[in-house]
């Protein structure tokens, strides 16, 4: 399909507007002309605009059957040029626009029901999951926690909407890790040619100054540069990032405007493997970046977000819980990461295992708000734990603070949503499928959402973790679309914490909610608080 298929197919159809609503078709298809002119003039395909490598047939594969693959190290997608394969761009296919075909890395396990099986993955299994920088004496990566922590292999997943900062975040990755030599950044790069700064691209040429960053590692940086007029938001992005994932033992996921403290991956790992729990993932909203290192990269926070705070919030026709404004303080909890009932896509730090058991959704295109709850219900599902690290290891540039021309340059970045009237009222329909999966919106008809792949992308199976479970737990009513108030009051002090942990399973595969009764009311009813002037926002 050329390039010429896009708005041939608009032209006709027409666009809906930007808040979906099907029975309000204009003829803004021709809004688009100057912003495929380029593409027009370059005769590319829609091919080209995936990416820059092969592609392979469609593959179809539904038996469940376990197969992990052969760990390496050093591992690239550069590898596997050939090896890609096709699939049809979500976005316009909610659209029932003409097939826009791409290119792109097959995951690492397509399958995810082949390793949790639709129960609690086994210790066992788990240990198969996870590179080594050095073998063991028969030539195997794969060492399990027989793996030194210091040679225990790191994959980082960036997703970057025309952001002039994620080269420094690349950087500052490699820069401040005590072991970059573990380390390998995957970075999905949404940038328009000729306009953007490239996430690879070192301010000075490696010829001049070999030792920077961007040049001494780049093997260790794979860019996956998607054209920005296919970007439909933070769940297809950071699903192509999932793509490039290949067996690391730990998977870490951060925004592309982001400054790492020094040691952070020794600091980070020690934190993981305090928490003893195999299915531990750390995550939390980001600290502001102004005033939380020292000159020398050193972190001088002592607090840090946790995520407790969340309210209903209509959008896309539907309601979605919505995290707000989190509590940053210092923590209840010392010597370890603090339990808490969220996740957040801003950092998250895990096993591997956790992406290849609940990998981003491919058919919610256009979903922003929701993805954050998606992912937490889901994992809960099938085994996972979300913890707030004790100490943030990275911070956030904000488009906020004292430093006005930061605010400025970051107030400037272009959204992905700039040209959403491309897929205008695809999003109402990845909520729909969104809220369904998670058994969020009860009372829908099964007949009004996707079910494609609802396997691949769905919950889990494991005993006292279903959804419902998960909302009985935190008062949460997915039927009166409410929740109970305060509930940082059982979160932000522990309490949560020393109630819960200690059924964390003898072998370390998570919490055991067969034994853990209990349910969250609010404990001060009709009281507000005021909000705190130190607190994270997503």
């Amino acid at each position: 399909l050329g390039v010429s298929g896009i708005d041939e197919h608009l032209g006709v159809s027409g666009i809906d507007d930007v808040d979906g609503d099907d029975d309000d078709i204009h003829n803004s298809a021709n809004d688009l002309d100057d912003e495929l002119k380029l593409l027009h003039e370059e005769g590319m395909t829609i091919r080209d605009l995936g990416n820059n490598f092969g592609n392979s047939n469609l593959h179809a594969h539904k038996e469940h059957n376990t197969l992990v693959p052969q760990a390496k190290w050093p591992i690239s997608i550069r590898d596997e040029d050939g090896d890609f394969e096709d699939v049809v761009h979500p976005g316009h296919r909610a659209k029932n626009h003409t097939d826009v075909i791409m290119a792109v890395p097959k995951m690492w396990i397509d399958d995810p029901l082949s390793i949790h099986q639709n129960k609690l993955m086994t210790r066992e299994l788990a240990m198969k999951i996870g590179s080594c920088t050095v073998p063991d004496a028969s030539g195997n990566f794969a060492r399990g926690d027989s793996c030194p922590l210091d040679e225990r292999t790191i994959y980082v997943a960036i997703s970057s909407y025309r952001d002039y900062q994620c080269r420094d975040t690349v950087t500052s990755i490699f820069e401040r890790a005590k072991h970059p030599d573990r380390i390998r950044v995957g970075v999905i790069d949404q940038i328009m040619d000729g306009e953007d700064i490239h996430c690879d691209a070192p301010h000075e040429p490696c010829s001049d100054n070999p030792e920077q960053m961007l040049c001494k590692y780049k093997n260790q940086l794979d860019i996956l540069q998607v054209d920005p007029l296919l970007a439909v938001g933070p769940v297809f992005a950071r699903h192509l990032g999932h793509r490039l994932y290949r067996g690391e033992y730990y998977y870490m996921q951060s925004d592309a405007h982001v400054t790492y403290a020094n040691n952070w991956d020794v600091d980070i790992i020690s934190q993981q493997e305090a928490t003893k729990n195999e299915m531990a993932v750390l995550s939390t909203y980001l600290s502001n970046v102004e005033g939380a290192l020292d000159e020398k990269g050193d972190s001088i926070k002592k607090g840090r977000p946790i995520m407790c705070d969340t309210g209903f919030e209509e959008g896309q026709h539907n309601k979605h819980l919505r995290h707000g404004t989190q509590p940053e303080s210092a923590p209840s909890i010392t010597g370890m990461p603090q339990l808490h009932p969220f996740w957040s896509a801003g950092f998250s730090f895990s096993r591997g295992h956790f992406v290849v058991n609940v990998p981003y959704d491919f058919y919610q295109p256009l979903i922003f708000q929701g993805e954050e709850i998606s992912i937490a219900v889901r994992g809960f599902s099938i085994g996972y734990d979300f913890y707030a690290p004790e100490k943030s290891v990275c911070f956030h540039h904000y488009a906020e603070g004292k430093n006005s021309e930061n605010v400025a340059k970051r107030e400037k970045v272009p959204k992905f949503y700039d040209h959403n009237r491309v897929y205008a009222g695809a999003g109402i329909r990845s909520m729909s499928r969104m809220l369904a999966i998670i058994h969020m919106s009860p009372a829908m008809d099964p007949s009004k959402w996707d079910h494609t792949d609802e396997e691949k992308y769905g919950i889990g199976n494991v005993e006292f973790r279903s959804p419902e479970h998960l909302y009985e737990v935190f008062g949460i009513d997915v039927k009166k679309k409410s929740n109970e108030g305060h509930l940082c009051d059982f979160v932000d002090t522990g309490d949560m914490h020393k109630l819960f942990t200690q059924y964390l399973r003898a072998d370390g595969m998570g919490l055991d909610y067969s034994k853990i009764v209990y349910k969250f009311t609010d404990p001060r009813p009709g009281e507000t608080d005021d909000d705190e002037t130190d607190d994270t926002e997503e």
